[in-house]
């Protein structure tokens, strides 16, 4: 009997994007394989870190360690206030180096071309330059220039990366939306103003855009700040909580899919 492929897109949506842990500790746990991966911002960045083979437990412990000086290394603001240098070496820290098509999932990073205006998608090279060039959010950290390309965040295009699961073989798509905009929320800097800006953006392109995920999870974590890394342990649990409500279904489809390959 055939197996369908699985693929989990993650979306962006900046510290929001812990509840990606949630999901996929909670898909471990129900035995449901992710065959596939495809993320976007802080998508990729979480993507890429169980890609790498991270355990789900030493995943939650840097989670909960996290703290935003720990990536900022303010630069003279001309393409950005935050050079990205640091963040750049974490990543190459926990993902050992490794390039792309060395992971134990195959991976797509989506980055945006901030030049010509398009989609760009990694699933080869250096994951730490890939990862960076999808969270490079404009404006605020340097963009990243792979190969003669000026690359910013690939949530400005593709804020959930559906359609490259598709691409990639994926028979069963589960996506992960974390980055509906909490529009009361208090806005006292220049950081503010343009996160802020790009998810008002992200979501109106959405409201567009056919969602062609068999599975949408939708973590319900408005109430907390897209870029204030806190309150993480309540953010991973609204994303297990999530995923718990979602198994019924992600099991039917699968179910369903053997079913029709008899």
């Amino acid at each position: 009997m055939y197996n369908p492929k699985i693929g989990l897109a993650l979306g962006s949506g900046g510290a929001r994007g812990f509840a990606h842990l949630g999901v996929i500790k909670v898909l471990k746990e129900e035995n449901i394989p992710i065959d596939l991966i495809a993320g976007s911002s802080m998508g990729a960045l979480v993507g890429a870190f169980y890609g790498t083979g991270l355990d789900i437990d030493k995943l939650y412990k840097l989670a909960y360690a996290f703290k935003r000086k720990y990536y900022l290394d303010f630069t003279v603001p001309k393409m950005g206030f935050i050079s990205g240098n640091r963040v750049k070496e974490l990543i190459r820290m926990f993902t050992k180096n490794k390039n792309i098509e060395d992971l134990q999932i195959p991976l797509s990073i989506v980055a945006t071309d901030l030049l010509k205006g398009e989609r760009v998608v990694f699933n080869k090279g250096p994951v730490a330059s890939a990862v960076r060039a999808s969270i490079a959010i404009p404006g605020i950290l340097v963009p990243e220039r792979i190969d003669g390309r000026v690359l910013v965040d690939g949530g400005v295009v593709d804020k959930v990366p559906i359609s490259i699961l598709k691409e990639m073989g994926a028979d069963i798509v589960i996506a992960v939306d974390v980055s509906s905009v909490k529009m009361i929320e208090e806005i006292t800097s220049i950081y503010d103003v343009i996160l802020q800006s790009i998810e008002i953006m992200q979501n109106e392109i959405m409201k567009y855009r056919v969602m062609e995920a068999d599975v949408m999870i939708s973590p319900l974590v408005t109430q907390y700040s897209s870029r204030a890394f806190t309150n993480i342990e309540d953010i991973i649990r609204i994303g297990e909580d999530s995923a718990r409500v979602m198994i019924p279904q992600i099991r039917d489809l699968i179910d369903n899919w053997k079913g029709n390959d008899m």
